[in-house]
């Protein structure tokens, strides 16, 4: 470890009186600063744009100017140091002027030479501040540095769980064709749909600026074209009207969300209309007051109201209620109309 000690803070005191520049200059280091004088408004401009200052005094009478001209351009510095105003016009106005402009605090200069004590004070107290505000500088950037690290790294994981999850749908279409069972078929389709509705959200994630949430109509507007192609490749080909809210979503929301939504849509086209007939599914995502939003999906098939057996193996059915559960929700069916109406509604 260093025994060295750190060095003295350099203070810059620009005053057009040399024999009191002195008396300042002796009062401050004796307090362990390092002072360097200027005679003039132009000499301690120069000085400063040199650099290496921790604090500047500027006196307000000098020849040709005053401080208050000369502050603005200390102040517009790069790395400008703090800057004392010392005055000895007792038009309060000065001061005031001075705050404005950008010096972090003011001396009135008195006839006993009592201003250099207090001078001396307002010194420590400038470096003081501008230290935490160095350091809090620091903290801060580090902060986000750290944050912008972590959220390149998971956005990194996001594109890999997304290509993962790509490549088992993949796998799961590639065995979807070498099965001759329609069963088995058909719970190969469903698989690659709901790891489809799961891979999406990871897509959303690393392509957006934003790790934590997805654009809620942009993600179910890729995941309703997915279902439809899927479908249609199978032999089953409705339309989708989708109408989504332009809002922001939590990702486990919005995963929840996008499996519930794959479930409905799926049960739709295997269930809602007779074979050989074509119908609309029509899939809502609206706010339904503060914090709310609501989901509908429903047809004008042939009608389902929630009640009696499941239809198929009823995982889907089980797939929807868990889901539902991870939203503080649960599915319900709107009764007495043509088609079936599934509704769900959930805190945001």
């Amino acid at each position: 470890m260093s025994d060295e000690s750190p060095a003295p803070a350099r203070i810059l005191y620009i005053d057009d009186d040399p024999g009191l520049g002195r008396l300042v200059q002796r009062s401050l280091q004796a307090r362990g600063l390092s002072v360097e004088l200027a005679a003039s408004g132009e000499e301690g401009l120069a000085r400063a744009q040199a650099g290496g200052f921790d604090l500047i005094a500027l006196d307000h009478h000098m020849p040709g100017q005053t401080g208050l001209d000369l502050l603005p351009e200390l102040r517009s510095l790069p790395e400008a140091p703090p800057v004392i105003y010392v005055t000895g016009s007792e038009d309060s106005r000065v001061a005031v002027a001075a705050l404005k402009a950008g010096a972090v605090d003011y001396v009135w200069k008195d006839v006993q030479g009592q201003f250099r004590e207090l001078l001396g004070e307002a010194v420590d107290t400038a470096l003081r501040q501008e230290a935490l505000r160095r350091d809090k500088e620091r903290a801060e950037a580090a902060v986000r540095e750290a944050r912008d690290r972590a959220e390149l790294l998971l956005r990194e994981v996001n594109h890999r769980v997304a290509n993962s999850l790509t490549l088992v749908a993949a796998l799961a279409r590639m065995q979807t064709n070498a099965v001759a069972d329609p069963a088995a078929k058909q719970a190969l389709e469903e698989m690659q749909a709901r790891i489809s509705a799961i891979a999406g959200i990871h897509r959303r994630l690393y392509t957006s600026q934003d790790v934590e949430a997805v654009e809620l109509d942009a993600y179910l507007a890729g995941l309703v074209e997915e279902l439809q192609l899927a479908m249609k490749a199978s032999g089953r080909d409705h339309a989708i009207r989708l109408q989504a809210a332009p809002i922001r979503l939590a990702t486990d929301k919005a995963v929840s969300l996008g499996v519930v939504v794959t479930e409905l849509v799926t049960n739709a086209y295997k269930y809602a209309y007779p074979s050989e007939t074509q119908g609309e599914i029509r899939v809502q995502v609206l706010c339904q007051e503060p914090g709310t939003l609501m989901l509908t999906v429903e047809d004008d098939g042939i009608g389902w109201t929630g009640d009696g057996e499941a239809r198929g193996t009823g995982l889907g059915s089980r797939i929807i209620r868990a889901m539902a559960s991870n939203l503080r929700s649960a599915l319900t069916y709107a009764p007495g109309r043509i088609g079936t109406r599934a509704v769900l509604s959930f805190q945001t």
